[in-house]
């Protein structure tokens, strides 16, 4: 998706539970948020057989690996969640930090406080969430004020199904952090949204074909949107609200539970190469950190600005960081929130 079409399963194969075998590699990414040629490419040159589950949230991952599925050996956790799995134990070490090849990492995407010299992780993949939505429904949108206002024109809309995201809307209208851990400012970003609650059809991640039909005119949705917008230029459109929004990052990530150790290893050295990660952000339509990777990138991704925003616009962007025991505030205003549609 590129990230997050939606959790659609099994991209390739369900690996619930495998032996550690030779020539074999288990990944559990986000739904369709990697380009199979490069896990084609990857066993073309390795010989080992890739397999491929999916999920839809960090919440979702931590929670199946927690609960003992042991088969897989890299997961892709944005920043905060690396910074969880750490704190709890679930990462092996792979000094991908020390390989001769991580020159070409731009250094301020090594974000997680857990992991400052990538000794566990390899920056993978960023962007920014905001706003898709169909031309002839919605108008031009230009952020979250016009996104809500459909409402008034009685069209409808959708947030995602994701509790930082979406009262993140709230401390952005606010002008609040969204990682504020004041109580007073987490309810006042929720009593944003629910006042606004009128608008929502529904919190999902699988909207992208109701926006498209025009059954939705506008929905909260990540920058692959993009793909969908390239295929359909005069239906779609994807805007970066000018009042703000969130960017995202994820990393890859081998765990201490990992069945392939080695072969893991070999997948974060493979995509530190300029042209694997380009290969990716080609079918994903995301940033990459792998900074030779960008001159590899088709034009109208690099030039595209709502993928690879100017400095002004990405000062705006908020990213989340782990609120350790102070995420119950968030758990607590999301259940209001979700009760009160």
């Amino acid at each position: 998706m590129t990230r997050f079409y939606s959790a659609m399963g099994t991209a390739l194969a369900l690996v619930p539970a495998l032996a550690a075998a030779e020539g074999q590699l288990n990944l559990y990414n986000w739904g369709d948020y990697i380009n199979p040629a490069v896990l084609e490419a990857f066993t073309k040159e390795t010989g080992i057989e890739v397999t491929l589950d999916t999920y839809g949230s960090n919440e979702e991952m931590l929670a199946k690996i927690q609960a003992g599925a042991t088969g897989y050996d890299i997961v892709f956790p944005s920043v905060h969640m690396h910074d969880i799995l750490f704190q709890i134990g679930l990462l092996a070490e792979t000094n991908i930090g020390s390989h001769p090849d991580f020159k070409n990492i731009n250094p301020q995407f090594v974000r997680a406080k857990t992991d400052p010299k990538a000794s566990y992780c390899l920056p993978y993949a960023w962007g920014n969430v905001g706003i898709v939505y169909n031309k002839a429904e919605a108008g031009e949108i230009k952020g979250w004020t016009d996104f809500f206002a459909l409402a008034d024109e009685g069209k409808k809309v959708v947030l995602l199904d994701d509790l930082r995201e979406t009262i993140g809307i709230g401390h952005i209208m606010n002008g609040t952090s969204v990682n504020s851990t004041d109580e007073a400012e987490v309810a006042a970003a929720a009593d944003y949204v629910i006042d606004h609650i009128d608008a929502v059809s529904a919190f999902s991640y699988d909207s992208i074909p109701l926006v498209t039909s025009g059954d939705v005119a506008a929905a909260h949705w990540y920058v692959g949107a993009n793909i969908f917008v390239a295929e359909n230029p005069d239906i779609l459109g994807y805007v970066i609200p000018e009042e703000g929004a969130t960017m995202y990052q994820e990393d890859i990530c081998v765990l201490k539970s990992a069945p392939n150790y080695d072969n893991a290893v070999k997948f974060l050295e493979f995509y530190l190469k300029p042209e694997i990660a380009a290969l990716n952000v080609e079918q994903q339509m995301n940033g990459t950190p792998n900074v030779p990777a960008q001159a590899l990138i088709p034009a109208e991704i690099a030039n595209n600005a709502s993928i690879y925003p100017d400095q002004a616009v990405i000062e705006k962007l908020q990213i989340f960081e782990d609120l350790g025991r102070d995420l119950q505030l968030y758990n607590s205003e999301w259940t209001r929130i979700k009760t009160a549609q």
